[in-house]
């Protein structure tokens, strides 16, 4: 007769915690080198660089400063303005240890904030549009959406913009953000709906307050900056 398998017990239940896994513990420890590079009101000051960049978009109040704050574990690198919307430029982040970039993070101005004039609105899409099609070393996006909403009809726009350099592999993510506001239930359909609007991209539930996805959003990442890491056999 087989004995039965047996169950682990939750930490709070007085089971023991998990062991931390080896990979997201190098992948959060390299998102936290994260450091100021440079920022830029247009696409033509951004500096040309040979070292894969992931790009994070979303819709104003969508919590992508929070998630980028949480993910490099530094408070304050991207700024969450008060007033959604009006910080307007592009912001780059070197990642790498010991100094030497080997990535770089591109913080996105939010989009669709409606005190944001009209005019700047058109002209921040089509910068961003322009950044999405043309940045040659492009190597991912993450776009965040708040599961409450789901996607706005800015966010749509944007999926058609990075459809054809999604086929032809650019990695893409859309990372649910506050899921600690939705029941078990909410988020499971949640993610179920996205999967199938995120035509082939990777989703994920992600909350910095209960601390959700944290872990594996950041492997994620760091497997699609370092892909000979990932599938080197040594």
């Amino acid at each position: 007769m087989t004995p039965p398998s047996k169950t682990a017990v939750p930490p709070h239940l007085g089971g023991k915690p998990a062991p931390p896994n080896p990979l997201a513990v190098q992948a959060l420890g390299w998102l936290h080198t994260a450091r100021f590079l440079t920022t830029a009101p247009e696409l033509h000051f951004l500096p040309a660089l040979d070292v894969p960049e992931i790009a994070f978009v979303g819709r104003s109040n969508a919590g992508k400063s929070t998630c980028i704050n949480t993910l490099t574990q530094q408070n304050q690198l991207a700024f969450a303005s008060k007033k959604p919307g009006r910080t307007q430029h592009i912001n780059l982040f070197a990642l790498g240890k010991q100094g030497i970039t080997d990535a770089v993070l591109t913080d996105l101005p939010g989009y669709g904030y409606a005190a944001v004039p009209k005019q700047d609105k058109i002209r921040w899409q089509q910068v961003m549009a322009n950044y999405l099609v043309t940045r040659e070393n492009l190597k991912a996006i993450v776009l965040m959406c708040d599961p409450r909403h789901g996607l706005t009809e800015l966010d749509q726009v944007l999926l058609e913009v990075i459809r054809p350099r999604v086929e032809e592999g650019l990695k893409f993510l859309v990372i649910l953000t506050k899921a600690d506001k939705l029941t078990r239930s909410e988020g499971a359909k949640a993610l179920s709906i996205m999967k199938l609007q995120a035509g082939g991209g990777e989703v994920r539930l992600f909350s910095a307050t209960k601390r959700t996805g944290i872990e594996d959003v950041a492997t994620l990442l760091w497997s699609w900056a370092h892909p000979d890491a990932v599938t080197d056999p040594a």
